[in-house]
């Protein structure tokens, strides 16, 4: 069976639902990496969840920085293959391996060597859970470099049409995670008992047999792969244009990320319990918002072959086809979120003082995942035109808007839940202002293809 989906030809749904079931699958199973870290540390006490939380707020900041060079890989090896060039788009990949590893490294040493002042900055109140949360950045930032190649090889992979590589790779390093967590937090077997670090260990663990997979798959590729050397210096020119396409994209992700941990400093103002609450919430969430990713990540390449091959109206038709997909599932998600919240929660934690905080989180952000789907699946689709600037401005002034409207909502009976509506009215804004943008580009893009169609509607 070919792994590699034709993006330009055929059944437009069905090409790219090929394409998006595999990547869908695959970040469902990245976040169950950290849906399962949350259930095993989440029977140790939610002072342990607080730590992963805190020190997770940083690995949440290096997929932001990893995307600076998935991003331009992506896009660019997209248009080189769409128009035929795959020496090209295999010039592009070597470069965005390049620029992977440089950043991979450079963020693995500031983890390790700024541990202290980074866990500090959120002003945790438990002198335990502060030393757990630096442990916990230690390793798992210190060896980052295995979630930046992951990416990376992601993208690349996704541009050739080829989804499955990744769903494999990463289906076999979740089931090393689920096997190796609860042995080495609860010391099973010949383990010693180790915490959070133990849940660490064996994210890294998982993370690095992920890579190696990679790795193989690549060495089997005859498309862009073959003869490809990954550890090598990027060149000015393919890095610059990398960089280009992919620095929007990144800024946007590390503001996203930055304002989230002011907010969660915000939280942890109301106790270690609430920045629990936020970090078993946030992981429930993302069933929404990384199915959204995976599909946006199909939506991208979809477009960026299509865009570079100049089929214009294949690129409307796979838009459409990708938001009535996201608009269903959003439904669901939201359904789900706002109805059921007590008995989602209680999986992750029981206690039952902190059941009520996660129960008004959970329906909160259930009113957004709609409106979050859309700019999810709307930035993905821009970026494959190599439009990346559209999305990280949106995305950085409404995300911004968080700060001060939460200040202000907590100083309302609301308190706590001040913040998640904040972080619900925000979302709905950057849905709908970058649905409207994207829809008034495509329909200008539209009328460069057919001018007699657009004299016609009298534009």
């Amino acid at each position: 069976m070919n792994q590699h989906v034709d993006l330009l030809h055929g059944p437009v749904l069905k090409s790219l639902t090929r394409l998006a079931i595999p990547i869908m699958a695959t970040f469902l199973i990245q976040m169950a990496y950290n849906l399962t870290d949350m259930i095993w540390i989440g029977r140790v006490g939610s002072d342990a969840v607080a730590a992963v939380g805190a020190a997770g707020m940083y690995m949440w900041l290096s997929s932001g920085i990893s995307t600076l060079a998935k991003t331009g890989g992506q896009v660019l090896a997209g248009h080189a293959l769409g128009a035929g060039h795959n020496e090209e788009a295999s010039e592009y990949s070597k470069n965005a391996f390049g620029l992977t590893i440089i950043l991979g490294i450079l963020f693995g040493v500031i983890c390790v060597v700024f541990s202290a002042p980074l866990i500090a900055f959120f002003k945790l109140n438990s002198a335990h859970v502060i030393a757990d949360a630096r442990i916990y950045l230690k390793v798992t930032g210190g060896l980052v470099i295995f979630s930046f190649l992951n990416q990376t090889f992601t993208g690349i992979f996704t541009s050739m049409g080829n989804s499955r590589a990744a769903f494999l790779a990463t289906t076999t390093g979740l089931v090393i995670n689920i096997v190796l967590d609860p042995m080495l937090i609860f010391g099973i077997g010949p383990f010693p008992r180790l915490m959070v670090l133990g849940a660490a260990i064996a994210t890294i663990t998982a993370q690095a047999v992920v890579t190696l997979m990679f790795f193989y798959y690549a060495a089997k590729d005859t498309v862009i792969f073959k003869g490809l050397h990954i550890f090598c210096m990027p060149d000015i020119r393919r890095g610059a244009a990398i960089i280009k396409i992919g620095l929007p994209a990144s800024i946007q992700s590390i503001v996203f990320t930055g304002i989230s941990m002011i907010i969660a400093r915000l939280i942890a103002g109301y106790g270690d319990a609430a920045v629990a609450v936020q970090k078993v919430g946030s992981q429930i969430e993302s069933i929404s918002w990384m199915t959204a990713d995976g599909f946006a990540a199909a939506v991208n390449s979809f477009i960026a072959q299509n865009y570079g091959a100049g089929n214009k109206e294949r690129i409307r038709k796979g838009y459409s086809a990708a938001m009535l997909v996201v608009l269903l599932w959003g439904l669901v998600c939201t359904f789900l979120l706002m109805v059921c919240p007590g008995p989602i929660f209680r999986i992750f934690i029981t206690e039952k003082a902190i059941l009520p905080l996660g129960i008004d989180y959970l329906f909160i952000l259930g009113i957004s995942q709609l409106f979050m789907s859309v700019e999810i699946t709307t930035a993905g689709a821009f970026s494959g035109f190599g439009r990346t600037v559209p999305p990280s401005i949106v995305g950085i002034v409404f995300t911004a808007m968080r700060i001060p409207l939460a200040l202000v909502l907590t100083r309302t009976p609301l308190g706590l839940n001040g913040v998640w509506w904040s972080i619900t009215i925000s979302s709905i804004f950057k849905g709908v202002f970058l649905l409207i943008w994207f829809l008034v580009y495509l329909r200008k893009e539209m009328c460069y293809t057919d001018k007699v169609l657009c004299n016609k509607e009298g534009v």
